[in-house]
Protein backbone atom coordinates (compact mmCIF):
# COMPACT_ATOMS: atom_id res chain seq x y z
CA UNK A 1 0.00 0.00 0.00
CA UNK A 2 1.17 3.54 -0.84
CA UNK A 3 2.44 5.52 2.43
CA UNK A 4 -0.37 8.02 1.74
CA UNK A 5 -2.67 5.76 2.19
CA UNK A 6 -1.83 4.74 6.05
CA UNK A 7 -1.05 8.23 6.77
CA UNK A 8 -4.73 9.39 5.91
CA UNK A 9 -6.15 6.50 7.96
CA UNK A 10 -4.08 6.88 11.10
CA UNK A 11 -5.34 10.72 10.43
CA UNK A 12 -8.32 10.18 10.25
CA UNK A 13 -8.57 7.87 12.96
CA UNK A 14 -9.90 5.02 10.32
CA UNK A 15 -8.16 2.64 12.45
CA UNK A 16 -10.50 -0.73 12.50
CA UNK A 17 -7.14 -2.92 11.94
CA UNK A 18 -5.37 -1.68 15.31
CA UNK A 19 -6.51 -4.27 17.90
CA UNK A 20 -6.53 -3.19 21.58
CA UNK A 21 -5.66 -6.78 23.19
CA UNK A 22 -2.31 -8.39 22.87
CA UNK A 23 -2.51 -11.09 19.99
CA UNK A 24 -3.08 -14.63 22.00
CA UNK A 25 -0.72 -16.28 19.61
CA UNK A 26 1.85 -14.10 20.69
CA UNK A 27 1.47 -14.94 24.67
CA UNK A 28 1.11 -18.90 23.43
CA UNK A 29 4.11 -19.53 21.18
CA UNK A 30 6.84 -16.76 21.73
CA UNK A 31 8.60 -18.37 24.66
CA UNK A 32 9.69 -20.50 21.88
CA UNK A 33 11.94 -18.37 20.68
CA UNK A 34 14.54 -18.83 23.48
CA UNK A 35 15.08 -15.53 24.08
CA UNK A 36 17.17 -14.15 27.00
CA UNK A 37 15.96 -11.23 29.07
CA UNK A 38 17.05 -8.22 27.78
CA UNK A 39 17.10 -9.48 23.95
CA UNK A 40 16.03 -6.92 21.41
CA UNK A 41 12.92 -7.81 19.35
CA UNK A 42 11.72 -5.94 16.44
CA UNK A 43 8.13 -5.03 15.79
CA UNK A 44 8.07 -3.91 11.98
CA UNK A 45 4.83 -2.09 11.09
CA UNK A 46 4.00 -1.94 14.82
CA UNK A 47 1.22 0.74 15.40
CA UNK A 48 0.08 1.41 18.69
CA UNK A 49 -0.12 -2.20 19.08
CA UNK A 50 -0.55 -3.67 22.82
CA UNK A 51 1.88 -6.60 21.97
CA UNK A 52 4.64 -4.03 22.69
CA UNK A 53 3.86 -3.49 25.84
CA UNK A 54 3.78 -7.76 26.49
CA UNK A 55 7.06 -7.87 25.27
CA UNK A 56 8.43 -5.11 27.08
CA UNK A 57 6.91 -7.08 30.37
CA UNK A 58 8.13 -10.36 29.09
CA UNK A 59 11.79 -8.64 29.80
CA UNK A 60 12.26 -7.77 26.13
CA UNK A 61 13.97 -4.58 24.91
CA UNK A 62 11.65 -4.07 22.36
CA UNK A 63 11.85 -2.00 19.00
CA UNK A 64 8.98 -0.54 16.92
CA UNK A 65 8.42 0.86 13.35
CA UNK A 66 5.98 2.33 12.67
CA UNK A 67 5.24 4.87 9.20
CA UNK A 68 2.95 7.31 11.09
CA UNK A 69 3.75 9.66 14.03
CA UNK A 70 0.45 9.98 14.78
CA UNK A 71 0.62 6.13 15.90
CA UNK A 72 3.47 6.15 17.71
CA UNK A 73 2.19 9.59 20.13
CA UNK A 74 -0.84 7.54 20.56
CA UNK A 75 1.12 4.16 21.85
CA UNK A 76 3.32 6.07 24.27
CA UNK A 77 0.30 8.43 25.45
CA UNK A 78 -2.27 6.01 25.78
CA UNK A 79 0.15 3.45 27.93
CA UNK A 80 0.95 6.84 29.75
CA UNK A 81 4.57 6.88 28.89
CA UNK A 82 7.17 9.41 28.67
CA UNK A 83 9.22 9.31 25.67
CA UNK A 84 11.97 11.58 25.01
CA UNK A 85 12.22 12.09 20.92
CA UNK A 86 14.98 12.84 18.25
CA UNK A 87 16.45 12.16 15.40
CA UNK A 88 17.78 9.06 14.16
CA UNK A 89 19.04 9.33 9.88
CA UNK A 90 16.02 10.16 8.52
CA UNK A 91 13.89 8.25 11.04
CA UNK A 92 12.32 10.16 14.27
CA UNK A 93 12.70 8.11 17.70
CA UNK A 94 9.95 7.86 20.10
CA UNK A 95 12.12 6.82 23.48
CA UNK A 96 11.10 5.36 26.72
CA UNK A 97 12.21 2.75 29.23
CA UNK A 98 12.97 -0.45 27.23
CA UNK A 99 10.50 0.71 23.96
CA UNK A 100 11.68 2.77 21.32
CA UNK A 101 9.21 3.62 18.45
CA UNK A 102 11.15 4.42 14.96
CA UNK A 103 8.98 6.40 12.49
CA UNK A 104 9.75 6.28 8.78
CA UNK A 105 9.83 4.20 6.15
CA UNK A 106 10.62 0.41 6.56
CA UNK A 107 11.68 -0.53 3.25
CA UNK A 108 14.64 2.54 3.93
CA UNK A 109 15.89 0.93 7.32
CA UNK A 110 19.38 -0.29 8.14
CA UNK A 111 20.98 -2.28 10.63
CA UNK A 112 22.48 0.03 12.11
CA UNK A 113 19.55 2.30 13.31
CA UNK A 114 17.67 -0.77 14.00
CA UNK A 115 20.39 -2.10 16.55
CA UNK A 116 21.28 -5.52 17.30
CA UNK A 117 18.11 -7.82 16.61
CA UNK A 118 17.62 -11.12 18.48
CA UNK A 119 14.23 -11.80 17.35
CA UNK A 120 10.61 -10.40 15.52
CA UNK A 121 7.01 -10.24 16.11
CA UNK A 122 4.87 -9.61 13.02
CA UNK A 123 1.33 -9.93 13.41
CA UNK A 124 0.39 -7.39 11.26
CA UNK A 125 3.21 -6.03 8.96
CA UNK A 126 3.40 -9.06 6.45
CA UNK A 127 -0.12 -9.36 5.67
CA UNK A 128 -0.85 -5.72 5.62
CA UNK A 129 1.17 -5.29 2.01
CA UNK A 130 -0.37 -6.34 -0.77
CA UNK A 131 1.43 -9.60 -3.22
CA UNK A 132 3.84 -7.29 -5.32
CA UNK A 133 5.11 -5.94 -1.71
CA UNK A 134 5.90 -8.84 0.36
CA UNK A 135 8.47 -10.07 -1.50
CA UNK A 136 10.14 -7.19 -1.58
CA UNK A 137 9.39 -6.99 2.57
CA UNK A 138 10.65 -10.56 2.65
CA UNK A 139 14.11 -9.51 0.82
CA UNK A 140 14.53 -6.76 3.08
CA UNK A 141 13.86 -8.85 6.31
CA UNK A 142 16.67 -10.98 4.89
CA UNK A 143 18.83 -7.96 4.63
CA UNK A 144 18.25 -6.52 7.53
CA UNK A 145 18.62 -9.66 9.94
CA UNK A 146 21.62 -11.54 11.11
CA UNK A 147 21.95 -15.51 11.17
CA UNK A 148 20.51 -17.58 13.67
CA UNK A 149 17.33 -14.33 14.56
CA UNK A 150 14.06 -15.92 14.57
CA UNK A 151 10.65 -14.44 13.75
CA UNK A 152 7.10 -15.04 14.93
CA UNK A 153 5.07 -14.44 12.04
CA UNK A 154 1.21 -14.73 12.22
CA UNK A 155 0.03 -14.61 8.72
CA UNK A 156 -4.31 -14.98 7.53
CA UNK A 157 -6.13 -17.81 5.58
CA UNK A 158 -9.41 -16.51 3.49
CA UNK A 159 -10.65 -16.93 0.50
CA UNK A 160 -9.66 -14.13 -1.67
CA UNK A 161 -12.65 -12.79 -2.88
CA UNK A 162 -14.50 -13.03 0.55
CA UNK A 163 -12.44 -9.91 2.06
CA UNK A 164 -11.33 -7.00 0.91
CA UNK A 165 -7.43 -5.88 2.38
CA UNK A 166 -5.65 -5.04 4.15
CA UNK A 167 -4.94 -7.26 6.21
CA UNK A 168 -4.51 -9.97 3.29
CA UNK A 169 -4.57 -13.36 2.70
CA UNK A 170 -0.78 -15.17 2.63
CA UNK A 171 -1.28 -19.22 2.36
CA UNK A 172 1.34 -21.46 3.84
CA UNK A 173 2.35 -21.76 0.40
CA UNK A 174 3.55 -18.11 -0.02
CA UNK A 175 5.45 -17.95 3.18
CA UNK A 176 7.47 -20.67 2.19
CA UNK A 177 8.50 -19.27 -1.32
CA UNK A 178 9.24 -16.01 0.80
CA UNK A 179 11.32 -17.12 3.70
CA UNK A 180 12.36 -21.38 2.82
CA UNK A 181 15.00 -20.02 0.51
CA UNK A 182 17.06 -18.04 3.53
CA UNK A 183 15.05 -19.47 6.79
CA UNK A 184 13.31 -22.69 8.06
CA UNK A 185 9.59 -22.24 8.19
CA UNK A 186 7.93 -24.18 11.14
CA UNK A 187 4.00 -23.97 11.18
CA UNK A 188 3.00 -24.08 14.40
CA UNK A 189 -0.63 -23.72 14.98
CA UNK A 190 -3.34 -23.06 12.63
CA UNK A 191 -6.66 -21.23 14.41
CA UNK A 192 -9.64 -20.18 14.18
CA UNK A 193 -10.39 -16.32 14.11
CA UNK A 194 -12.11 -14.51 11.87
CA UNK A 195 -11.88 -11.21 9.34
CA UNK A 196 -14.44 -8.36 8.47
CA UNK A 197 -16.83 -10.97 9.98
CA UNK A 198 -15.46 -13.50 7.73
CA UNK A 199 -14.53 -17.26 9.40
CA UNK A 200 -10.71 -17.71 8.17
CA UNK A 201 -7.38 -19.48 9.80
CA UNK A 202 -4.40 -17.71 11.77
CA UNK A 203 -0.98 -19.09 11.02
CA UNK A 204 1.37 -18.82 12.96
CA UNK A 205 4.70 -19.55 12.37
CA UNK A 206 8.22 -20.27 13.58
CA UNK A 207 11.14 -18.64 11.26
CA UNK A 208 14.49 -19.33 12.00
CA UNK A 209 17.52 -17.24 9.54
CA UNK A 210 19.71 -20.32 8.34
Amino acid sequence: MEQQFWQEKWNANEIGFHQDSVHPLLEKHFASLGLEKGDRVFVPLCGKSSDIICLQKMGYEVVGLELSEVAAQSFFSENNLYASINDAGEYKRFQSAHIEILCGDFFSVTKEILGNISAVFDRAALIALPPEMRKQYAEKMQYILNSDVETLLIALEYPDSSVNGPPFAVFQKEVEALYGGWCTVELLEKADTEVKGTPCHEMAYRLKVS
